[in-house]
């Protein structure tokens, strides 16, 4: 599997008993590490209100692990444009493209600033039988974010995230008008031409994030652009998104033909038991955060085994928890390599979260290893 390059995608946690500023040396580190180990790409995600999750600003974190790292790419997965603009974007890329030429992915979302909406399933030429891809992959039934959408969290976080009275501008053309600004082709209706500096002709690669084959899927495919889909925030959807993606696809000056990462929920030790054991905090996490209240900061094993768990919150998590690759090196990657076939994926996005810093390393190094060895 050599030629399927994997990449690192960090939401920034802050662990039990830690301050965001341990967090954010935390993945400065993690990343000087991954670039190290090889990894192709280092993304930062982006969330607000989460006491949780100090990654509220991807331009900012991967300026200032640019300056810690050398060689790895570093991108946003994924800058949420429903509450920015195509101009903001297309300035705090080019700021730090400016120092750091010709490292950067800016990966673009449709999220932030709306309410959680439930989306229509699509049909999937590949057969999903009683929960299985024909390779075995695990397609768990679709969560819905139906509970969400009375929250007054999520109606808050809207409000705060906007200004009074704006609108999120339609996602295909701020898209369009990104690609324009960076290309220096950006026209006005009326005609006015504008130019970005920095900005203008920066050398930055983009990618669309996805978890369905609606949109975002159209819209990376249309363009011809780069698309991630994610199985680890919504492994029931994964296929149709990759899917949706190829039937959009027309080539163009940035592809000839489709280019897809598909993300992963990953936890690796030396065996199976160490694994499960630094991955038990994971659950009460994702409850967090699929109840609206943001995620918690994440806890140890033993915190997490004191909850008491009910029969709705188990519904909550079920199909994160399910499809999570936990266990040892050679068993996480024989899990990678099947949702690797399952999507036909040319990259893989790795995503790691335990408690203790130092074993969130040692998994990617585990990974490292074994992914080198199977090459």
């Amino acid at each position: 599997m050599s030629d399927i390059a994997l990449g690192v995608l960090d939401l920034v946690p802050i662990p039990s008993g830690s301050t965001a500023a341990d967090a954010l040396r935390n993945s400065i580190d993690l990343a000087q590490q991954a670039e190290r180990l090889g990894y192709a790409r280092y993304w930062f995600a982006e969330h607000h209100l989460n006491p949780g999750v100090a990654g509220t600003s991807p331009a900012v974190v991967l300026a200032l692990t640019a300056a810690a790292t050398s060689t790895i790419r570093l991108g946003s997965g994924a800058v949420q444009l429903g509450h920015r603009t195509a101009l903001s974007t297309v300035e705090e890329f080019g700021l730090v493209d400016a120092l750091h030429p010709g490292r950067l992915d800016l990966g673009l979302g449709r999220s932030g600033g709306r309410p959680p909406g439930e989306k229509t399933t699509m049909p999937t030429a590949t057969p999903v039988d009683d929960g299985r891809a024909p390779n075995g992959l695990l397609i768990p039934p679709r969560f819905s974010f139906e509970h969400l959408l009375g929250s007054p969290r999520v109606a808050l976080q809207r409000k705060l995230l906007l200004l009074p009275g704006a609108e999120p501008q339609d996602y295909a053309e701020q898209i369009d008008d990104i690609l324009a600004l960076l290309a220096g082709t950006y026209r006005s209706p009326e005609g006015i031409e504008v130019h970005v500096v920095p900005g203008e002709g920066a050398d930055v690669e983009v990618w669309i994030l996805g978890s369905s084959g609606g949109q975002s899927a159209e819209v990376a495919g249309a363009r011809g652009l780069r698309f991630a889909a994610n199985y680890h925030v919504s492994p029931a959807t994964v296929l149709e998104a990759v899917e949706g993606y190829r039937s959009f696809f027309q080539p163009s000056e940035f592809l000839d033909k489709p280019y897809v990462s598909v993300s992963a929920d990953v936890v690796v030790a030396e065996d199976d038991a160490t694994a499960r054991e630094l991955a038990t905090g994971y659950g009460l996490w994702v409850r967090s955060i699929r109840t609206a209240e943001g995620a918690i900061e994440f806890p140890t094993p033993e915190e997490a085994r004191a909850h008491a768990w009910s029969d709705a919150d188990r519904d909550l998590v079920q199909d994160r928890i399910d499809t999570q690759f936990v266990g040892s090196p050679a068993r996480v990657a024989d899990q990678l390599e099947q949702l690797q076939e399952a999507t036909d994926a040319d990259e893989l996005l790795i995503t790691t979260i335990t408690h203790d810093h130092a074993d969130r390393v040692h998994s990617y190094e585990l990974l490292a290893e074994e992914w080198r060895r199977r090459g």
